[in-house]
C-alpha cells in the first residue's frame, strides 16, 4: 500500500527534471500518465541507446509511468487531456517556455476550472523576469548558476558529470508537489507550483556563495580536493590507487598526525593548527601527506585511516558502482522491467516500508488504448484518432 496511492499526475514532460519529479511520485504509488508525442515521444528516448538498446536517461527517470500518445495541436488530442485533467490531482509540465499558456494549460485557466488542481511549472528560469523565454539546458543552467565556476581545476572549469540542475529542479518539484498534497488535505484546496532549474541550483551554491559574500574571493577550483578544507581529496598510494580522505576537524587532524603521519609535532605547526592555516598551506602540507601515502598500498591506507578513524573512500568506477557491496548488502537492487527485457535499479532512497514499487518502464504509447477506453472512448474513435496521429 504506497503512500501516494490513489493521487493521479498528468504530466507533459520531456528530458530530465520533470520526468524526474514524476518519476519520484510514481514510486510512492501515484498514477503517473505520461503524455508524449504520437511516433516520436519524449525526445530523452532518442538521447542514447546504452541500455539493450534503449536510452539511459529514458530508462533513469520513467518507471512506474503509463505512456499516452497525443497530438495536443489537434483539438481532438487536447479534448482528450482536458478529459484526462478533469480526474487528475496534479498535473506538471516543463513545456517550452510560454508553451502551456498558449495552449490553454496555464495554472490560472487549469485551477480556474478545477481549483482542487496541484500545477507545477518547472522551467529554466521562471517567469517573469529577462530569462523567462530562454531555453535552458542543464549545462547552460549549471553555468548561469555559478556552480561551472567553483568546478573543475585551477586551470579548467568544469560541468558536473551529472545533470544537477535538472535533477535539483526535479526534486524540489517532487517536495513541492507533496507538500501542496498535504495542505490540499487539510483545505481543499490546490495550489499554483512554479520551479525553476536555476533557482533550484543557486539553493545549492550557498556554501560557495556565502564564502564568497560581500565580494570576497569565492572559493577555488580544487579538482577533486574540497575547495576550503585540508586535507580533504584525492590521494595516490604506492600502489598507484586514489584514496579520498577527509580530516574535518582538529581532533581528527591530531589523531592524523600521530597516528597516520607519525609526525605529531605537525598537529600544532603554525602552518597547520587550524584549517585555515592548512587550507592557506595546503601544497605544502600536500607534499607530506602524499609522501606518506606513497609508502603504502591503498589497503592500508584505508586500514590505518579506519583504524584512527578518518573518513576515506574508495574512487569507484560507474562499473563498480554497479557491484558495490553497501548496496547489495541493504538490499538495494532491483529489476524493472523494460520494453528492451529486466534490467537492474535501485529502489528509491529512504523508502523500505512498504516494499518500494518498481514498475516497467513503458513503451512509447503503451498505454494509449486502455486510457482512452477509461475516458469511455469507443473502439472506434481510438482507431480513428490512432489512424489520424492523433493517439
Amino acid at each position: 500500500m504506497q503512500p501516494l496511492r490513489g493521487v493521479t499526475v498528468v504530466s507533459l514532460e520531456q528530458a530530465i527534471a520533470a520526468p524526474y519529479a514524476s518519476r519520484q511520485l510514481a514510486d510512492l504509488g501515484a498514477r503517473v500518465i505520461k503524455v508524449e508525442r504520437p511516433g516520436v515521444g519524449d525526445f530523452a528516448r532518442s538521447y542514447d541507446s546504452r541500455v539493450r538498446g534503449l536510452s539511459s536517461h529514458f530508462v533513469w527517470v520513467n518507471r512506474n509511468k503509463e505512456s499516452l500518445t497525443l497530438d495536443i495541436k489537434d483539438p481532438r488530442g487536447m479534448a482528450v487531456l482536458r478529459r484526462l485533467l478533469d480526474g487528475a490531482d496534479v498535473f506538471i509540465q516543463n513545456l517550452a517556455p510560454g508553451a502551456a499558456e498558449r495552449a490553454g494549460l496555464g495554472a490560472e485557466a487549469l485551477r480556474e476550472r478545477d481549483p482542487r488542481m496541484i500545477v507545477c511549472d518547472v522551467s529554466g528560469y521562471g517567469s517573469p523576469g529577462p530569462y523567462e523565454t530562454s531555453k535552458a539546458y542543464d549545462l547552460l543552467v549549471q553555468s548561469e548558476a555559478g556552480l561551472v565556476s567553483v568546478t573543475g581545476t585551477p586551470e579548467e572549469a568544469a560541468k558536473v558529470g551529472i545533470s544537477v540542475s535538472d535533477i535539483a529542479a526535479g526534486m524540489y518539484a517532487y517536495s513541492s508537489v507533496l507538500a501542496a498534497l498535504l495542505e490540499r488535505g487539510r483545505t481543499g484546496v490546490g495550489t499554483h507550483i512554479d520551479v525553476s532549474m536555476l533557482e533550484s541550483t543557486v539553493e545549492w551554491m550557498g556554501f560557495p556563495m556565502y564564502y564568497a559574500y560581500d565580494g570576497a574571493e569565492p572559493p577555488p577550483r580544487a579538482g577533486a580536493a574540497h575547495a576550503t578544507i585540508y586535507p580533504y581529496g584525492p590521494f595516490t598510494a604506492g600502489d598507484g590507487k586514489v584514496v579520498m580522505m577527509a580530516v574535518q576537524n582538529e581532533r581528527e587532524w591530531r589523531s592524523f598526525c600521530e597516528r597516520f603521519l607519525a609526525r605529531p609535532e605537525l598537529a600544532d605547526h603554525p602552518d597547520y593548527a587550524t584549517n585555515a592555516d592548512r587550507n592557506a598551506h595546503r601544497d605544502a602540507l600536500g607534499g607530506i601527506v602524499s609522501g606518506r601515502f606513497a609508502e603504502l598500498s591503498s589497503d592500508a591506507v584505508m586500514a590505518l585511516l579506519d583504524e584512527i578513524p578518518v573518513a576515506n573512500a574508495r574512487v569507484n568506477t560507474v562499473d563498480e558502482v554497479w557491484q558495490h557491496p553497501q548496496l547489495e548488502a541493504r538490499g538495494r537492487w532491483h529489476e524493472v522491467t523494460t520494453p528492451a527485457g529486466p534490467v537492474r535499479a535501485t529502489a528509491p532512497p529512504g523508502l523500505t516500508d512498504p516494499a518500494p514499487r518498481m514498475d516497467p518502464v513503458p513503451a512509447l504509447g503503451e498505454h494509449t488504448r486502455p486510457i482512452l477506453g477509461e475516458l469511455g472512448m469507443a473502439g472506434d474513435e481510438i482507431d480513428d484518432l490512432v489512424a489520424d496521429g492523433v493517439a
